[in-house]
């Protein structure tokens, strides 16, 4: 009986712990304005813009779409500079070898970006989807809009490996430019601007080798904007590319303990 209650207050003990950190973290980067402020406002504005405003005579369509593709443009920032960045930069000031040696779990430290990336891609898609609503003449469901919204926020977890194996694995200011770098290119390069038909053949076959490509079909499929018959095959290649976008980042954690 002691060895059961024993565990179990081990169990709540280390939930708490996973908690306190995640919610630290979150605080931690709302309080940073260069973060949370562009994180909030570059896609709430672009979807203003060219959704609301340059949308408006063409009905509900241009921002339902925009809605999907806009939301997909959100939630990567968080996942990509929140690890990609911030791993990097806590790693080079000793963060994560204070982390490594204090009696805090291994994972909670990683677990704790992963809910911060998260909860930002709720508000984003929330902030979205009221706009959208309010001024642009969406109109979902409320189980499509709950499915938009829980694919988006599930979908941030591709985009937080692929950070993480840059955070790892770089320095703070080459992780910067890295991940600058892939944010802006892919987000053009997958349709979430440009719908991808605007595109010459050539170009629109890069988009089927990116994860936000892939991401935003899901997310389109949802609102019946885009073809849906593709699902398994947009999963799985999001499942491969987290997968090896986890391995590399694993390398890069054995390399920090082996020093």
């Amino acid at each position: 009986m002691n060895t059961i209650a024993t565990t179990a207050w081990s169990r709540r003990d280390t939930a708490g712990v996973y908690l306190r950190e995640a919610v630290f973290q979150f605080w931690n980067v709302l309080r940073r304005p260069g973060f949370a402020l562009p994180t909030l406002a570059f896609p709430t504005l672009f979807y203003v813009f060219f959704a609301l405003l340059f949308g408006q005579g063409n009905g509900g369509n241009v921002a339902t779409t925009m809605l999907a593709t806009y939301g997909t443009f959100g939630i990567m920032a968080p996942a990509l500079f929140g690890f990609g960045v911030g791993v990097a930069a806590e790693r080079e000031q000793g963060v994560l070898a204070l982390k490594r040696v204090s009696p805090l779990p291994p994972m909670a430290y990683f677990f704790s970006k992963l809910i911060m990336a998260m909860l930002f891609a709720f508000i984003i898609v929330v902030l979205l989807s009221v706009l959208g609503t309010l001024f642009g003449g969406v109109r979902l469901p409320v189980i499509e809009w709950f499915a938009l919204l829980a694919t988006l926020i599930l979908g941030t977890l591709p985009f937080c490996a692929l950070g993480l194996a840059v955070g790892l694995r770089t320095g703070s200011q080459s992780a910067a430019a890295i991940v600058n770098l892939i944010y802006l290119p892919m987000s053009f390069l997958s349709g979430l601007w440009v719908p991808l038909k605007l595109f010459p053949h050539w170009l629109q076959d890069v988009a089927l080798s990116l994860p936000a490509y892939h991401l935003s079909r899901i997310a389109l499929g949802i609102v019946h904007e885009g073809d849906g018959s593709h699902l398994l095959i947009h999963l799985a290649y999001l499942a491969v590319f987290t997968a090896i976008c986890l391995r590399f980042a694993q390398r890069g954690w054995r390399r920090i303990q082996d020093r």
